[in-house]
């Protein structure tokens, strides 16, 4: 292969990409770098090669061609090739490679080896469920993985469940004047063995709701009353929105993640907490 003929292909493959054609983009700059693997520009090619293969959420192919990309990316710059790199890596189980792309990124890690188990924030994230699209909030563990804070409501997910997000926000979420960004889900990275319930609860104040939620999240579970649930339109939901907080009282569902037996007695612990005003009905399995 030329010079010449790697400057068609490459254009051609640029012209893929505008069409969003990932695979045929990624394998004509596959192509050109089998021969010119560290011509001035290839660096561009292996990141745009391994760029195409994740929006194909062909995540070895992403790792492989991503590792050349990050070995001839600048080390402790905020280079993307690093990120597109831990996220591959954080997919395929390769820990070394993730916590050197997080360094390599310029990211500081807890010290260790193996899985990153660490305290990077709140966040939110955007759950891709088949058609539903659900935001929850996470607690971050790593710079590309977090595990799930809410009890979701779209079928199937669970309270617990650790998630692997991208790393461009579409979106923020405003709460007493603090923003956090809002990730789109790539993949569920690990299952929560909670069962997602429903039940029926009564209560006389917004503050008996609040009871409730912190009996359950003290004893590592999950209660998520339906008026906490804001429905909101893609446009808004990818935009900078500002939530209020609106648990209310009165009769209500409320979504459980516990055991069934662990469930019912903490309801009754919390229905017996005071003479009047809280009780709770029909407690049934969603899934």
């Amino acid at each position: 292969m030329h010079k010449s003929e790697a400057e068609g292909l490459i254009s051609e493959a640029y012209q893929a990409w505008e069409a969003e054609e990932w695979l045929t983009a990624a394998g004509l700059f596959e192509q050109v770098l089998a021969r010119f693997p560290d011509e001035e520009r290839s660096a561009v090619w292996w990141y745009d090669a391994a760029l195409a293969h994740k929006f194909l959420r062909n995540w070895a192919k992403a790792y492989a061609l991503g590792r050349e990309a990050a070995a001839r990316a600048p080390r402790g710059e905020g280079d993307p090739a690093f990120w597109n790199l831990g996220i591959a890596a954080t997919i395929q189980g390769d820990w070394a490679t993730a916590r050197d792309a997080w360094a390599g990124f310029g990211i500081d890690l807890p010290a260790g080896e193996g899985e990153i188990d660490g305290r990077f924030g709140a966040a939110c994230v955007r759950l891709d469920t088949g058609g539903e699209r659900e935001v929850v909030w996470i607690d971050r563990l790593c710079p590309t993985r977090g595990r799930v804070m809410n009890v979701p409501v779209s079928a199937g997910r669970r309270f617990g469940e650790v998630v692997v997000h991208d790393g461009e926000p579409k979106g923020h979420r405003v709460v007493d004047g603090r923003e956090f960004p809002v990730f789109d889900e790539l993949l569920l990275f690990r299952a929560s063995e909670l069962p997602t319930l429903e039940v029926t609860v009564s209560a006389g104040e917004a503050a008996d709701l609040d009871a409730l939620v912190a009996l359950f999240v003290e004893h590592d579970f999950g209660a998520e009353p339906a008026s906490s649930v804001e429905v909101l339109c893609s446009c808004c939901s990818e935009g900078t929105h500002e939530q209020w907080r609106t648990v209310h009282g009165g009769a209500q569902r409320v979504s459980l993640a516990a055991p069934e037996g662990e469930a019912r007695l903490l309801l009754e612990r919390w229905a017996g907490e005071t003479v009047i005003g809280r009780s709770w009905s029909g407690l049934e399995p969603v899934e």
